[in-house]
């Protein structure tokens, strides 16, 4: 075999590869709800008014979310606020081929930025993102780490786990939550 038939058979061989290893990606895509996990009752007096607390912080982007995945990125969008505020859905785009991703969102008193990076772990998706904002007790800038990992379970069961770094000193935290399709 000659040199360039070798380059070329390597080639091809790599090309296959990719385009099959392209092909095993999930493809999220749909409007999902968040069906929630059976959970011991909150504690009463935890809430305002003696009202039990309810729930936890789940996947981080609410009950109802609409993703589209293209080749090159993932797009999650979900309403975060009421009606009657007039906002717009939040909408977070994520590149899935390597660069960082900046989204921003208007909370509170300004807008934060959050820097995302992906990952696949086989047929996972890990979208690893760091928040920054102000240290209330001296105004410095503080950065938490949020690792969401997707999971297909099924066509129509999506699994995010939802890891966040411990703040001020606390331990981290996961959830889980499992959105079907609508």
């Amino acid at each position: 075999m000659t040199r360039a038939a070798t380059v070329l058979a390597v080639a091809a061989v790599a090309l296959c590869a990719a385009h099959a290893t392209a092909q095993t990606r999930p493809d999220f895509s749909g409007r999902w709800t968040s069906e929630p996990e059976r959970a011991a009752p909150a504690p009463r007096g935890g809430g305002r008014g003696g009202a039990p607390r309810a729930g936890d912080m789940g996947s981080g982007w609410g009950p109802t979310i609409t993703v589209a995945q293209e080749a090159s990125r993932l797009t999650v969008e979900y309403l975060f606020f009421a009606r009657g505020d007039m906002q717009p859905p939040l909408k977070f785009v994520y590149a899935l081929d390597g660069p960082a991703s900046k989204n921003s969102v208007m909370m509170g008193r300004g807008i934060q930025v959050q820097t995302a990076k992906t990952a696949w772990d086989g047929d996972k998706l890990i979208i690893t993102t760091v928040h920054t904002f102000e240290n209330p007790a001296n105004g410095r800038p503080m950065t938490i780490e949020v690792k969401q990992t997707l999971a297909l379970e099924s066509p129509t069961a999506l699994i995010v786990e939802t890891t966040r770094g411990g703040v001020f000193g606390g331990p981290p935290s996961t959830t889980r939550t499992a959105y079907r399709k609508y």
